[in-house]
């Protein structure tokens, strides 16, 4: 009897609770969890879209602004006719121009298509060419003052020069009009690739170099570990003027040198008095430079942020 009273006073005895004081007990956490996380996740579901669109138009808007800007200044110009023709004319051109634009007709009588990629080559090469000479060259520049204070007066010298002074000299020692246009490309585009690589150098810190030399480090790894990544972004600065001094040049030796390209292709339409075509190789030079000073662009950016 004892022993049934112990065990219900143990597990069965209840005592007096004070309810004024004991507070409530708090609803389950995972239910709160459950709807505070259920909200923004139904609120958020067209958000990036709409991020990404918005961004779009705030990107496009001021360029294509820009653009119907010049279109209505130009037709308001023409309207009353002249020698310039008007969007509409040229527009017209474009259409039949492009309906076929790598025909082939013989040496002088090529599509527009034939003309932009003959003149393209000729810069690539032309630019290769003064890549591989003027970023070594930049290097040893601001890695050696005793070299940098020789060459320098020469830099000084020459880069003044119009790079159309120097079409003659390429045509003299070529005998032939390609590689003269090479030659002068690779003339005018190869000094901003040469002081932009050498200042970089320069401008490595001090402290780089003590630890190289502390850790007996070889030229070779100076320049690849320490002096390349740090130089980078200067390189390619160095590069995209360097691109875009070789497209700005490569019209006007092209229309001294003939031949197939694109600004032979703008002097004969000069001389068969087509200047709606004119106008539209104004355009296409202005996009090609612009696609090739936008990829050079991205491509400065991508290897930066590897390098970084």
């Amino acid at each position: 009897m004892s022993t049934t009273l112990t065990m219900h006073g143990d597990f069965s005895g209840k005592t007096p609770v004070d309810r004024e004081h004991t507070t409530q007990p708090a609803a389950p956490a995972k239910d709160t969890t459950m709807e505070k996380t259920a909200t923004p996740a139904v609120a958020s579901a067209g958000t990036p879209f709409a991020e990404i669109l918005g961004a779009a138009l705030r990107r496009a808007l001021p360029p294509v602004l820009g653009l119907l800007l010049l279109v209505g200044i130009w037709y308001v110009a023409t309207l009353k006719g002249g020698a310039i023709p008007g969007p509409v004319a040229v527009w017209d051109a474009a259409t039949v121009l492009f309906a076929d634009p790598f025909y082939n007709n013989g040496p002088n009588d090529q599509g527009i298509g034939w003309n932009v990629l003959s003149s393209l080559q000729r810069v690539g090469i032309g630019f290769g060419l003064a890549a591989l000479v003027g970023i070594p060259l930049g290097f040893m520049l601001g890695r050696f003052a005793f070299l940098a204070n020789m060459v320098n007066p020469l830099i000084s010298l020459l880069r003044p020069v119009s790079p159309l002074a120097w079409l003659p000299i390429g045509l003299l020692v070529f005998q032939k009009a390609d590689p003269a246009a090479t030659w002068t490309i690779f003339i005018c585009s190869i000094w901003p690739m040469i002081m932009n690589t050498a200042q970089g150098v320069q401008r490595v810190p001090q402290d780089y170099l003590n630890v190289a030399r502390v850790l007996d480090l070889s030229e070779w790894k100076i320049v690849t570990k320490i002096l390349f990544p740090a130089v980078l972004p200067y390189m390619l600065t160095g590069i995209r003027l360097s691109i875009g001094t070789a497209w700005l040049v490569i019209v006007a030796a092209e229309m001294l040198t003939g031949g197939v390209g694109i600004g032979f292709w703008v002097w004969d339409e000069w001389n068969n008095l087509k200047v709606e075509h004119i106008i539209i190789a104004i355009f296409i030079i202005g996009i090609v430079g612009l696609i090739l000073e936008q990829a050079l662009i991205l491509l400065a950016k991508k290897l930066t942020k590897e390098a970084a």
